[in-house]
């Protein structure tokens, strides 16, 4: 049974090319893999918001959560299930940095974001990539969950 996924959208910077329409398709692409993952996950629902930031907010936020003073592509901050079964989570992604990284990477700008995307849904459920055993995990849901998409594996080279 799929998890309900309540959603929402704020552009803190234009970003026409990342309607509301398409990022939802991907985070509930990304809720859906995780669900088949774990045939009972800990939640029933799904609360995400999704910010696009600029490069001086991607940085500003950087600076202020993580001691570390650039942009950055991706911010996830996880709150966890809360007492009525539902995974809360916030995502930042940072629009021009999504921009360099899939010209230096020689991706199409849609299919980087989409990995990232899904990169922050599933940190934002749970996942993490401290540890070895947790990052081929992660990886391996990121990669059949794109595959699903049609995208490519991001992390072959």
């Amino acid at each position: 049974m799929p998890a309900e996924l309540s959603f929402s959208v704020q552009y803190g910077m234009p970003a026409p090319e990342l309607p509301r329409w398409r990022l939802r398709r991907w985070v509930q692409q990304a809720v859906n893999g995780v669900v088949r993952a774990h045939q009972a996950p800990d939640f029933t629902a799904v609360a995400l918001t999704l910010r696009l930031v600029d490069s001086q907010e991607g940085q500003e936020l950087n600076r202020e959560y993580r001691n570390r003073d650039y942009a950055t592509n991706v911010l996830t901050f996880e709150y966890g299930v809360d007492p009525f079964g539902t995974a809360g989570g916030d995502i930042v992604l940072c629009v021009p940095v999504l921009h360099r990284e899939a010209q230096e990477q020689q991706k199409t700008l849609l299919d980087h974001a989409a990995h990232l995307t899904v990169h922050g849904v599933l940190h934002a459920l749970g996942y993490d990539h401290i540890e070895a055993d947790e990052a081929q995990e992660m990886e391996a849901l990121e990669v059949e969950i794109l595959k699903k998409m049609g995208i490519s594996d991001p992390y072959q080279s």
